[in-house]
């Protein structure tokens, strides 16, 4: 079964735009079956996943891209970023719009190809796991804490309970779970997943030889989701250098596995905290590097709250990139501890957010969100995004926000 994903209107708009789209995001989103099904009838489509496919775009570009002609979809084109000058020259000669779509899988080797080889002739578009409003095949916008939105929102959202958030937590967002009729086990899919990413991607583009060392820092960095980054504390405790570590965080940054929040900054606001916030895109995969066994145990848990932060973010952050925009998400800290743990800088204007596993927030909450008005920029506004049966008021500004109507 097919699952109409929100970004399907921005790629058609794109491909009318530009001679070459690149659908980049994790392993399993679903970018083949999206293109596959936005394609009309006569594009080819050919995946570098196979050897002999693969050993041809390598060995003869020429020849690999006369056998496939645009219209085509090349699928893992990171496995022969040398087609790239190839695919220019023929996009230079033929300007086509959208003859060439092309996914990967991986960028920390691809996107500097991209950048020197189709500058100006590529649109790059980022898809993640499925957003709750995908699941639920409601209609989805970039999320602001606005009345508008929200009062939108909650006209077409059905409340849910605590632990309904916590079984879409644990189970993660990968299309797998939700387009068969007949799901795999969720434990078992992610050690297959961790497995192939580990020995396919990682190891076969990164030259990382020791597997078990690589392991042991995807479960490290899992167990951070919702902090602070510290490379030293990180290093520590997987046994590792610390450029390793940031050249280990680079790769799961780059291919979508894990996004860095940098803090929102200021001259006027000279005692901010610099170091960015880690969170995992994918709650499910996060679940079971950190070996919660179902949803119940994992909101009982010590890392509850670090969760629901995390399902949180990576909601907004969806709801942003489906729409074909950069996310413009944020956070704030200061040398006192005094937190937001989000602010969307949308058009020069703040829109500050607190995050609480908790059904009955207060006005203590958004207590911090005062140090905004110390820099030049308007705020609007904002709320507490909180498991909460209702949207309320919790001030002339500010609203208690339920985490089912992000």
């Amino acid at each position: 079964m097919y699952l109409t994903r929100a970004i399907e209107p921005t790629i058609r708009k794109i491909v009318k735009s530009f001679p070459v789209l690149l659908v980049t995001g994790p392993r399993q989103v679903g970018k083949t079956t999206l293109l596959k099904h936005l394609a009309e009838d006569g594009r080819t489509y050919v995946t570098l996943d196979d050897p002999l496919q693969r050993r041809l775009a390598l060995e003869d570009p020429e020849l690999f891209l006369e056998r496939f002609e645009a219209p085509v979809i090349i699928d893992e084109i990171q496995y022969a970023p040398n087609l790239l000058p190839y695919i220019k020259m023929r996009v230079d000669r033929n300007s086509t719009k959208g003859g060439y779509w092309l996914t990967g899988s991986q960028m920390f080797h691809l996107m500097e190809g991209v950048s020197e080889s189709l500058a100006g002739r590529v649109a790059v578009v980022r898809l993640l796991g499925l957003s709750q409003s995908e699941i639920e095949g409601r209609e989805s916008s970039p999320f602001l804490p606005t009345k508008e939105h929200l009062s939108g929102a909650r006209n077409e959202h059905q409340p849910k309970k605590l632990m309904e958030g916590f079984v879409a937590i644990y189970q993660g967002s990968l299309p797998v779970f939700f387009a068969e009729k007949d799901p795999p086990e969720v434990e078992q899919y992610y050690s297959s997943y961790v497995q192939t990413y580990l020995q396919r991607d990682i190891k076969d583009l990164s030259q990382i030889g020791d597997e078990l060392s690589f392991l042991r820092f995807l479960t490290a960095t899992a167990a951070r989701t919702g902090q602070l980054l510290q490379y030293a504390d990180l290093a520590r405790d997987v046994g590792i250098s610390q450029p390793t570590a940031k050249k280990w965080l680079s790769i799961l940054v780059s291919s979508g596995i894990v996004a860095l929040i940098e803090p929102w900054f200021t001259n006027s606001l000279s005692r901010m905290i610099k170091t960015p916030k880690l969170y995992f895109m994918d709650t499910g995969l996060a679940a079971y590097l950190t070996r919660w066994t179902s949803p119940g145990t994992l909101e009982a848990g010590a890392m509850a709250g670090a969760f629901f932060e995390t399902f949180v973010v990576s909601e907004v952050i969806k709801s942003w990139y489906n729409a074909g925009k950069t996310s413009p998400v944020y956070y704030y800290r200061d040398k006192e501890k005094r937190e937001i743990d989000l602010i969307l800088d949308v058009d020069g204007c703040l829109y500050p957010l607190e995050i609480k596993k908790s059904a009955h927030p207060k006005k203590e909450d958004i207590k911090t969100f005062g140090v905004l008005g110390k820099a030049i920029v308007p705020v609007g506004s904002g709320g507490v995004i909180c498991c909460a049966t209702e949207y309320l008021p919790l001030d002339q500004q500010n609203s208690i926000i339920p985490w089912w109507l992000i």
